[in-house]
């Protein structure tokens, strides 16, 4: 991994575990659910940008060298992020 995009994301980890835990203290102490949602969308914002981080390294490290390579190299890397693509778009 790209140092920078491994301290920041792993930043990020350590932010939704905080997120999580507190989610968590919110469902045991029955806050108000509008309170709970609100943390859970959070959480998912946070995981968003947990995904862009990996993307990101993943485009300037194992892509690029497939791109470089060429061939069916290019064709796994082009299918991998297709699949991605198609996963992040059936989120509900």
């Amino acid at each position: 991994m790209i140092a920078d995009i491994k301290k920041r994301a792993l930043h990020r980890t350590r932010i939704l575990e905080g997120q999580l835990r507190g989610l968590e203290k919110m469902i045991e102490n029955e806050d108000y659910c509008i309170d709970i949602i609100t943390q859970s969308l959070a959480i998912q914002k946070s995981l968003g940008s947990l995904n862009r981080l990996l993307v990101e390294n993943h485009l300037r490290t194992h892509v690029s060298e497939a791109f470089e390579e060429g061939g069916s190299a290019q064709d796994d890397a082009i299918v991998e992020l297709l699949k991605i693509y198609e996963l992040s778009n059936n989120r509900g």
